[in-house]
């Protein structure tokens, strides 16, 4: 009896041995299903989608929307690119941190992670295949985002003036600002995904990352008034310098210097004026100038710094849990 279940326990441990490992297509797959059959995912689309939809009921009860779109409607398309790409950018980056977080972090905290290594996924095709799968939810949010207000934008339009004559405004240099505000949008989120990602396996925990992602940019971007106090105190503009290379300024100035500002020639008492209309922003900024290079420089910087992180802890790191 002994022999036979012995016999019985080596052939399967044989089989076992000798079952090939899951596909990395397989892997990514299997990741975008457990996105799509998460819940929450689904809640947190329908809030996205519901602060986008938002301002369009302020613009039709406001009558400088209507005077805009017949008197200037190149400026006001411009400023309304800027303002739909920048609500995708913020509240996207919520979206995507908290998503992040919860993709990485609920493997230690089910302990499903030693089950998927034991089927022999490598460790950095298991965190490959869920950055992989982040992105793609990434990409969809912004393109989803860009048609959700190009759709409501035409349906405004169409509510104030009745015609849609205000499009014939959309020129190539509008087009060519929109496609770099929608770059620094994609470049944004991937930092943020390679953040949250990064927090969550060195902490091996879905409330360490999910913590960390959230309040990381807070932090960053109130840090800043600790400089701005010690220079009111040293008289010493390094303080200042400093705010030039945290990650939360530098993303919050980026497509304000990476996007042309447009030109205005504007008509008034003095005389004709020539004014730029830079790109929509929001957040504090470093205290001294920079320009797009420094931006994506500094944030490829950190983001390299992520990458690095969580590769070198996912690969060398034994999992005990």
């Amino acid at each position: 009896m002994s022999a036979t279940i012995s016999t019985s326990t080596a052939a399967s441990g044989r089989v076992a041995a000798s079952a090939p490992a899951p596909s990395y297509l397989g892997i990514l797959r299997g990741e975008l299903l457990k996105i799509a059959r998460m819940r929450l995912v689904w809640l947190m689309t329908l809030l996205f989608a519901g602060v986008n939809f938002a301002p369009y009921l302020f613009y039709l009860a406001t009558p400088g929307v209507k005077n805009g779109l017949q008197n200037q409607p190149a400026t006001l398309l411009f400023a309304e690119m800027g303002r739909a790409l920048l609500v995708v950018r913020v509240f996207g980056g919520i979206y995507i941190l908290m998503l992040t977080a919860l993709l990485v972090g609920i493997e230690y905290q089910n302990g499903t992670i030693r089950v998927l290594l034991a089927r022999g996924v490598g460790r950095l095709h298991l965190l490959s295949a869920k950055l992989l799968a982040l992105a793609v939810v990434a990409l969809g949010l912004i393109i989803g985002g860009v048609l959700l207000n190009a759709l409501l934008f035409v349906g405004t339009v169409l509510a104030l003036v009745h015609n849609l004559s205000v499009m014939s405004a959309l020129t190539g240099a509008l087009w060519n600002q929109a496609w770099l505000y929608a770059l620094t949008v994609a470049i944004s989120m991937g930092t943020s995904i390679l953040l949250a990602a990064a927090a969550t396996v060195l902490g091996r925990s879905l409330a360490f990352g999910l913590g960390i992602a959230i309040a990381w940019f807070p932090v960053d971007n109130l840090s800043t008034i600790l400089l701005l106090l010690a220079n009111r105190f040293t008289n010493n503009d390094f303080w200042l310098k400093i705010s030039a290379y945290l990650l939360g300024p530098n993303l919050n100035a980026m497509a304000g210097v990476v996007v042309p500002a447009r030109a205005l020639t504007i008509h008034g008492e003095k005389g004709v004026q020539t004014v730029t209309q830079p790109a929509a922003t929001l957040g504090i900024q470093p205290f001294v100038p920079v320009d797009g290079t420094h931006t994506l420089v500094v944030t490829l910087i950190y983001a390299l710094i992520f990458a690095v992180v969580a590769a070198v802890i996912m690969w060398r790191r034994d999992v005990l849990e």
